[in-house]
């Protein structure tokens, strides 16, 4: 091929190449290639292409769909990049910045991890996540090929960015046979994960009891993870009996950790959504029971610790006697049960308020919402206390609200109030996470999440029956929150948001009694002290916003309520429209007409605008801002 070829044949050549390489066209590549320049065979082999949620180029691609045959030919006649990198899909996983080995790993195409081994490949090119090829073959147990890659150099030891490494990965999936190879080959079965977790953790969280077996004949050792549990108390919390029960079989399982296990494992049975058992619980708990009192001259007391007014202020059990006397009772073995897991978990785990929430959805679906409330709200002071995220547990308050509103359920405005106070609380934590981190993308999407659900909450509250003390209150947590000034990534404002018909509502009963625009959320920032004037980064105010809705009687609601406040009638967005000029209604045009009063300040500084007349630095900086504004 020539070497003038025109930019719009090499773009051409670059899809072709790339399209055979995905479909296995070996052949064609060849004929499309052999005769051209290495200048413009380089630029076609190097070129990214995306498609499919993918950027790879012809070498990746072919590697991943185990396109042998392209691979070869690309090898042994052009010279390609083999360390090229590329994103590619795997299940529900996005993989930056793999190889073409890493990728034959993963999908598990033996013939083509050959091929780029002779050819030179680095066994241990590390992905973005520091994920090796011999990571990705461990994932899927596929045990020939981590044999040929180990045999090739692979560095068993190298962990991923979370510390995690082969070893761990394989426990964790299930892979007993590559786990085997892996130990016989030195694999450090006692490396400490980014969570504090071992293997061991890892395969009995998952009730892979011949690992866990296979682990402890290597010297795994019963280390404690960041949240300061065994391998046996993961394994009892997540309900694998048989690992429990091999574990606690060990000649090393002292007394106290086999009675902790074993109500663990009670409380599993007692508040698990699919293993749900209530005699099973008992009978752990009986179980345990039973160590406690089999030496008479060392009985194993249980330690005290404070009712919690949640579980009703029960009081555990201490006897076979006392276990007896809740048989039969369902709510009172819950209450065992959850005021078990919080002793032996401690307040700072989070399996401890996943235990509650669940609980807690369970009273809500037999419509006992005081209950499901009193749970939720405790499990929410454990998670802030532990500086967990709770942005999901504060719209599931406002989902449960909103129903018992729409049932008709009687709601105190105080109970939503407090839920309130720990929205705004969040939001503090949000915005002190992205001073440090302005990138952080999921700290980002978690603020503006709860910012809605800050509104859902006012715009509850406000539905609800109060008195005058009570309504004080909301507006001083009101107050608070305007003062915050939360905003959504276009600069919009919680009023702006509360004068637009499309700021979101979510579908899981909150859209039965949240709406927008909402006058009465408008009237109450407007007396907790928000900025009618404010503008968003189209430099449209809330009034720009609201004058495009249709309903009469929420368009004067809020409109009337924001002119009344003192919103400017006249001021100019980015397209130099006034909110007059942006109405699309009669009602909205004649609102303002007849309530609005433009002062002369306002016309003088709209004049200035108009013809352009000098100002900068001429006026004050109070008049400089206002002057642009119009």
């Amino acid at each position: 091929m020539s070497k003038d070829i025109t930019e719009e044949a090499v773009k051409s050549l670059k899809a072709k190449v790339y399209a055979c390489a995905r479909d296995g066209m070996a052949i064609s590549i060849f004929a499309m290639l052999w005769n051209s320049d290495k200048t413009i065979i380089h630029e076609v082999l190097n070129h990214v292409t995306e498609e499919n949620e993918q950027k790879t180029t012809p070498l990746i691609i072919a590697a991943r769909n185990g396109s042998e045959k392209v691979v070869s030919i690309l090898l042994s006649n052009f010279n390609v990049d083999i360390e090229q990198t590329g994103t590619v899909k795997f299940e529900n996983y996005t993989i930056d910045k793999a190889t073409a080995l890493w990728c034959a790993a993963g999908a598990g195409h033996f013939g083509i991890i050959k091929l780029l081994i002779q050819n030179g490949a680095d066994v241990n090119h590390p992905t973005k996540t520091n994920s090796t090829p011999l990571r990705a073959a461990c994932f899927d147990g596929r045990l020939e090929i981590v044999k040929y890659l180990v045999e090739h150099k692979a560095d068993i030891s190298l962990p991923n960015t979370y510390r995690n490494t082969c070893l761990m990965i394989a426990s964790y999936k299930g892979h007993i046979e590559v786990v085997k190879y892996l130990l016989e080959k030195k694999g450090n079965p006692n490396t400490v994960a980014h969570c504090g977790a071992t293997a061991l953790h890892f395969a009995a969280e998952c009730g892979h009891v011949s690992i866990v077996k296979e682990l402890i004949n290597y010297r795994a050792k019963q280390i404690e993870n960041d949240h300061k549990m065994t391998p046996l108390l993961v394994a009892a919390e997540a309900g694998k009996f048989e690992v429990v029960d091999y574990m606690v079989s060990l000649p090393s399982c002292t007394k106290k950790d086999k009675i902790d296990a074993l109500e663990l494992l009670g409380a599993f049975y007692a508040n698990d959504k699919i293993e749900y058992d209530l005699n099973k619980a008992v009978q752990y708990f009986e179980e345990a029971m039973h160590v406690r009192y089999s030496d008479p001259d060392n009985i194993i007391y249980k330690e005290y610790c404070p009712p919690v007014p949640a579980y009703e202020n029960v009081k555990e059990c201490q006897t076979l006697e006392d276990l007896q006397k809740i048989k039969g009772h369902r709510n009172a073995i819950h209450m065992q049960a959850l005021t078990v897991k919080e002793r032996i978990l401690g307040e700072d785990n989070p399996e401890v308020a996943s235990a509650l929430i669940y609980r807690g959805a369970v009273y809500a679906d037999s419509a006992r919402f005081s209950r499901c409330i009193e749970l939720w709200f405790h499990a929410l002071k454990l998670r802030q206390k532990n500086k967990s995220s709770v942005s999901k547990d504060l719209l599931r308050f406002a989902q449960v609200f909103s129903q018992m509103i729409h049932v008709g359920e009687k709601l105190a405005i105080a109970v939503v109030a407090q839920v309130f106070e720990k929205a705004v609380d969040e939001l503090v934590f949000d915005s002190e996470k992205l001073v440090v981190d302005v990138e952080n993308v999921t700290a980002k999407e978690l603020f503006q999440i709860n910012i809605h659900t800050s509104l859902y909450l006012l715009v509850i509250a406000l539905h609800c029956d109060h008195s005058e003390e009570e309504l004080e209150k909301l507006k001083a947590l009101t107050y608070k929150f305007v003062k915050l000034n939360p905003l959504l990534e276009n600069n919009y404002t919680p009023l702006h948001m509360a004068v637009d018909s499309a700021t979101m509502v979510d579908d899981f009963h909150v859209e039965e009694v949240v709406s927008f625009p909402n006058g009465l959320l408008t009237e109450l920032f407007m007396q907790c002290g928000a900025c009618p004037n404010v503008i968003d980064c189209q430099k449209n105010t809330p009034l720009h916003i609201i004058v495009r809705h249709n309903d009469p009687d929420t368009l004067s609601q809020c409109m009337l309520s924001l002119i009344k406040n003192g919103a400017h009638t006249d001021m100019c967005n980015l397209e130099k429209k006034t909110p007059l000029e942006c109405s699309k209604s009669d009602v909205a045009c004649s609102i303002m007409r007849n309530n609005s009063e433009i002062s002369l300040k306002c016309i003088a500084a709209r004049c200035i605008q108009k013809y352009m007349v000098p100002f900068k630095d001429l006026v004050p900086d109070f008049l400089e801002e206002f002057i642009a504004m119009h």
